[in-house]
């Protein structure tokens, strides 16, 4: 869209195309990731209906979100994170849309749960992206989520979850995927790094851009603990049942019921 003001002339964002760009550089690093959403939502649908109240954790782009409400048009969603740059693109893509609202807060703040609009949720979804924590804040975390899904709700986490007693399973499939990977990258596909230089040369990312990596310098992940510890904890933290329902040889989606 060109907007005119005055002898001045914009070109407003496109917003479909950065998020486009974002899922592709996404599955540049994990090609099954839509299947973890349909089983995501095949879950939500099963355990809460399809007017879900859900909160978008660490939300990025809005990933979920999308997803979410192009098979459930009824539901609700609040979608929080700190990153302002990824934050920028979803406020963006879902502005007028009353149906989505948007906190910006840092999960390791004790009061970040203070800023939602609503004190309960039917279902709290994330995905790949609670992996820079380590175990002990995942853990209190994990705590304050479990205060927030109403009785009968859901948790779901999508992400890195490796099982350190099977190193030889591991390595194969670290080699077979990198292998993958560079094939992918020799065709076009943009990495992490990529993608944000994309985004810090943006006329409307630059500055965001810029923010988000004084907020949190390069990427770093945390412990990465296996889809047992997560369930153990969050059975721990006050979810009646937890349990993985759907893996790769390196990721999970881990299922807890309030």
């Amino acid at each position: 869209m060109t907007t005119t003001t005055g002898t001045s002339t914009t070109t407003a964002p496109d917003w479909p195309a950065w998020q486009k760009s974002w899922d592709r550089q996404q599955e540049w690093y994990m090609p099954d990731r839509e299947e973890r959403f349909r089983v995501m939502l095949d879950m939500v649908e099963a355990l809460v209906g399809s007017e879900p109240r859900v909160l978008d954790l660490a939300c990025g782009t809005g990933t979920i979100t999308a997803r979410l409400l192009a098979r459930f048009p009824k539901a609700v969603s609040t979608g929080v994170d700190l990153d302002p740059a990824l934050l920028t693109i979803a406020e963006g893509t879902f502005d007028g849309d009353d149906r989505v609202s948007f906190v910006t807060a840092d999960l390791k703040d004790p009061q970040w749960t203070t800023l939602l609009p609503y004190e309960s949720y039917d279902a709290v979804l994330t995905a790949t992206a609670l992996h820079w924590l380590h175990s002990e804040p995942l853990a209190a975390l994990y705590g304050q989520v479990a205060e927030l899904v109403r009785d009968g709700g859901v948790f779901m986490n999508a992400d890195h979850m490796i099982d350190e007693s099977t190193p030889r399973i591991n390595a194969a499939e670290r080699a077979q995927r990198h292998a993958r990977m560079d094939q992918a990258k020799s065709d076009g596909a943009l990495d992490w790094a990529e993608w944000w230089e994309v985004a810090a040369k943006d006329p409307v990312l630059a500055a965001p851009t810029a923010r988000r990596f004084e907020i949190y310098g390069e990427h770093a992940d945390g412990d990465m603990p296996s889809a047992d510890w997560h369930a153990r904890v969050l059975r721990e933290k006050g979810f009646g049942e937890a349990r993985p329902v759907w893996r790769s040889p390196s990721d999970a989606l881990v299922l807890a019921v309030k």
